[in-house]
C-alpha cells in the first residue's frame, strides 16, 4: 500500500511568504532551524519520509534538490540525522554502478542520481555534518562515478555533480578531510576527470587538486615521488595544450585553476626542478603573461 502523502508533496510547495528570517532571539549557533518557517520544516520533513517509499522517492528527490539552495543548512542536518535517509541516497548511487559502462544510462536515470548526489553535497558542505560524512567514508561510494570514461551528457552530468561533492568537502580546507581524500587516492580520480571530462568537470577536478596542494601534506604527497608529480604535471599540461587560442569564460576559469596548481607546485624544491622541463611552452609566452594579469 502506498504511503499516505502530504498534499504538498506533489502539489505546490509553501509560498515565499512562509519563509522568514531568524529573529535575534533565535539566531546563532544553537538554532538548528536557521530561521526556517515551521510550515516549511514540515514540508521538508514529509519529503524526507517520502524518500523511504519506492513509489514517491523520485519526486521527493527532485523536490528536496529544489530546496537545497534556500534551506541548505537546515536540510543538511535533516538529511544526516533522519532515519534511513543517507542509506536511501547511497542506494540510489549504488544502483547506477551497473549502468556506468553501458548505453542504458538514460537522462532521467542520470537526473535522479544527480538529485541524490546534490543532497549528499548539501551534507558535505555543512560544518556539523562534514566530518561525520567523512568518518562514515561516504565519499568512497562516489568514486566509481568519477572513474567513468563515457563522455555522453548523461554520464558527464554524473561526473560533474560527483566532483561537486568532493569540491564541497575540500572548500573549507579542513586538514582532516584533505588527509582522508589523499589516503583514498582522490588525486588519481581527479586526474582521470581532467583527461575525460568536459571543461566544467576539468575545472572542478583542477580546483579540488589545487585545494589539496594548498595543504602541506597534499603538496608533499604530489611531489615526493616522481611518478605522482609527472602524472599530475602531464594532466595539467595536456589541458593547457588543448585550450583554444580564444578562451571562453569557462575556459579562462579552468586556466586560472591550472596556473594556481603550477604556482603551488613551484613552492616545492623538487617540483620546481621538474617544472623546468614540463611546464607547457604556452605558459611561457607573452599571451600567457597577459592572461595572468587578469587573475592577479
Amino acid at each position: 500500500m502506498a504511503a499516505k502523502l502530504p498534499e504538498s508533496l506533489f502539489g505546490s510547495e509553501p509560498t515565499s511568504s512562509m519563509k522568514v528570517r531568524a529573529s535575534p532571539s533565535t539566531s546563532g549557533t544553537n538554532n538548528t532551524h536557521g530561521g526556517v518557517h515551521p510550515s516549511r520544516q514540515y514540508y521538508l520533513e514529509q519529503l524526507i519520509v517520502a524518500l523511504r517509499n519506492d513509489h514517491t522517492r523520485e519526486e521527493a528527490l527532485h523536490l528536496l534538490y529544489k530546496s537545497c539552495g534556500a534551506h541548505e543548512d537546515y536540510l543538511a542536518l535533516l538529511l544526516w540525522h533522519s532515519f534511513e535517509t543517507i542509506f536511501v541516497l547511497l542506494k540510489e548511487i549504488i544502483e547506477v554502478y551497473r549502468l556506468i559502462s553501458t548505453p542504458e544510462l538514460t537522462e532521467s536515470v542520470s537526473m535522479r542520481v544527480c538529485n541524490a548526489l546534490a543532497l549528499l553535497k548539501c551534507v558535505a558542505t555543512h560544518p556539523d555534518t562534514r566530518m561525520p560524512f567523512i568518518k562514515a567514508r561516504i565519499p568512497l561510494y562516489i568514486y566509481p562515478l568519477l572513474n567513468n570514461t563515457n563522455k555522453e551528457s548523461s554520464h558527464e552530468r554524473l561526473r560533474l555533480i560527483s566532483l561537486g561533492v568532493i569540491g564541497a568537502l575540500v572548500k573549507a580546507g579542513d586538514a582532516e578531510v584533505i588527509t582522508f581524500l589523499i589516503e583514498n587516492q582522490i588525486i588519481n580520480h581527479c586526474i582521470h576527470c581532467m583527461e575525460v571530462g568536459s571543461v566544467l568537470s576539468k575545472t572542478v577536478a583542477t580546483y579540488v587538486v589545487h585545494k589539496i596542494l594548498m595543504q602541506d601534506e597534499g603538496l608533499k604527497y604530489c611531489c615526493t615521488f616522481a611518478h605522482r608529480f609527472y602524472a599530475l604535471g602531464h594532466a595539467l599540461a595536456k589541458m593547457v595544450e588543448n585550450l583554444p587560442e580564444e578562451l571562453s569564460e569557462q575556459q579562462l576559469q579552468l586556466l586560472k585553476h591550472i596556473i594556481c596548481c603550477y604556482q603551488r607546485l613551484s613552492e616545492s624544491p623538487r617540483a620546481c626542478d621538474g617544472l623546468k622541463f614540463c611546464l607547457p611552452t604556452r605558459l611561457r609566452d607573452a599571451t600567457a603573461i597577459n592572461l595572468l594579469r587578469k587573475f592577479y
